[in-house]
């Protein structure tokens, strides 16, 4: 089918047979979710229309294997993920495929407001009573009585009831279709394709919120066989969680949304008030870099100022007229790790917000140069700390590497914080990626309530500009 790809690009890089067979257990229910998925979208004609949202458990692999656009999303958070790409493109067919860990314990707010938003994406809910992926703990879905990983004894009514979500959902006003459908037979089975067909099809015709649950098979963490499994869901899960439409109303097309305007003025007037908006020194944008999607990263310790940078630029590039992201990832720089942040800068539209491969590197320490500098793309520009970076590593044919004691120079000014600003300095004369000007307009606009540092941290732009100049002389 042309939904799927010819080849699942797993982790393991798989050939042959395993290049094209999912990471699921066997007679696991996700794998016929995805068949049923991926022949709705193919009957209703909308692959080139369609993103899919997977967040974290099972269904996160689900990228590897439809064709079609896709977005992961943190644990719990695809319907808001989900609304964000709907609200941007509102042609867009929206699915948030989860599982009952995801969708109904850490994603419970998510999802009920989501629903009642009353939107229209879809939201495909894989119930197999557990949290399969993390090792077998008990979900929101555990019967009673049930043996898990963190209840061994089995669920004590104690410990709650299980959660009947698709009874949850349809109790809200904003859905128009909420469905529980089973796979423990082919009754079932074709039951289960029609209602994702018609959660989707509504969504193309723009009707409204559409939701089915999937009562699925777990025989790994169920220490049962498939054919087992599948006896426990009819046996077990079904009394618990009946069958059938929960709700089913005709709705007239849901007002459609207006689509976001990327227009630099409409943006400068979100950050600032009009009466401030700064003047732009741009005469051009900066195609020498990469064409007019510029892609940047920089990274560093907590405490570093990577992400303080990285929104300086972003909102420099603004001012400018040009559209830009600034995606900030934290991770464990408490324990010696990487915080860093990906910038976009488009001449008009950012289309992905990630700079997986980016054109230019800023890196205040080492750990976060050996983990990005090799994915600097030929041509690209790496500026890193040389006050704790002795040398750096091997980078691509073709990128330049600057090392600028930032930490150094920002200490001499008597003010460590402003090793960042060092760094901007040594950016913009390196890449010339926006004029001088820009720069200092967004510090000046940055320090609007703290005048007083406004003198050194331009003090350091200028002497990072300059250690960039001896470099490059």
């Amino acid at each position: 089918m042309s939904l799927f790809y010819e080849r699942f690009e797993r982790h393991d890089h798989g050939a042959g047979l395993k290049g094209q067979s999912t990471h699921y257990c066997p007679g696991c229910g996700h794998g016929l979710v995805h068949k049923y998925l991926a022949e709705a979208i193919e009957e209703l004609g909308v692959q080139n229309r369609t993103v899919a949202i997977s967040p974290v458990g099972c269904s996160v692999f689900l990228h590897y294997y439809l064709d079609v656009g896709h977005s992961q999303a943190a644990h719990g958070r695809a319907p808001a993920v989900a609304l964000g790409h709907k609200l941007a493109n509102p042609e867009s067919i929206v699915v948030s495929y989860q599982g009952d860990g995801d969708l109904a314990s850490i994603g419970l707010a998510e999802i009920l407001w989501a629903a009642q938003l009353g939107l229209p994406i879809t939201v495909l809910f894989v119930n197999n009573a557990i949290y399969g992926m993390t090792g077998g703990q008990m979900a929101p879905t555990t019967l009673l009585g049930q043996k898990t990983a963190t209840s061994p004894d089995g669920r004590k009514p104690a410990m709650g009831a299980p959660l009947r979500m698709a009874e949850l959902i349809a109790a809200l006003d904003g859905p128009i279709y909420v469905e529980r459908v089973a796979l423990y037979d082919a009754k079932q089975r074709m039951k289960a394709k029609k209602a994702v067909v018609k959660a989707l099809r509504l969504q193309v015709e723009n009707r409204g919120f559409t939701f089915v649950e999937v009562l699925s098979e777990c025989p790994l963490h169920l220490h049962k066989t498939p054919a087992e499994a599948e006896a426990w869901v009819k046996e077990r899960m079904v009394p618990v969680f009946p069958l059938g439409a929960k709700k089913d109303v005709v709705t007239d097309p849901h007002p459609p949304s207006p689509h976001p305007s990327f227009a630099a003025e409409k943006v400068r007037t979100v950050l600032c008030p009009e009466s401030e908006v700064p003047p732009r020194y741009a005469t051009r944008f900066p195609v020498h870099l990469g064409g007019n999607d510029i892609g940047l990263k920089l990274a560093g310790a907590g405490g570093d100022g990577a992400q303080t940078a990285a929104m300086l630029i972003t909102r420099a590039a603004i001012n400018e007229g040009f559209d830009a992201t600034h995606i900030p990832s934290y991770g464990p720089e408490s324990r010696g790790g990487t915080s860093y942040a990906d910038v976009r800068i488009a001449e008009h539209e950012v289309l992905s917000p990630a700079a997986s491969s980016p054109h230019v590197l800023v890196a205040f320490n080492a750990p976060s140069l050996a983990k990005f500098g090799g994915a600097v793309l030929p041509g690209g520009v790496v500026i890193y700390d040389r006050s704790v970076i002795d040398s750096p590593p091997c980078l691509s044919p073709g990128v330049r590497a600057l090392g600028i004691p930032c930490a150094g120079i920002a200490a001499e000014l008597g003010r460590p914080v402003v090793k960042n600003v060092v760094a901007l300095g040594a950016l913009q004369e390196a890449t010339s990626l926006l004029p001088r000007e820009t720069f200092l307009a967004g510090v000046h606009e940055a320090l609007r309530e703290r005048p007083a540092l406004i003198a050194v941290n331009e003090e350091a732009f200028a002497r990072g500009a300059a250690a960039a100049r001896e470099l490059t002389a």
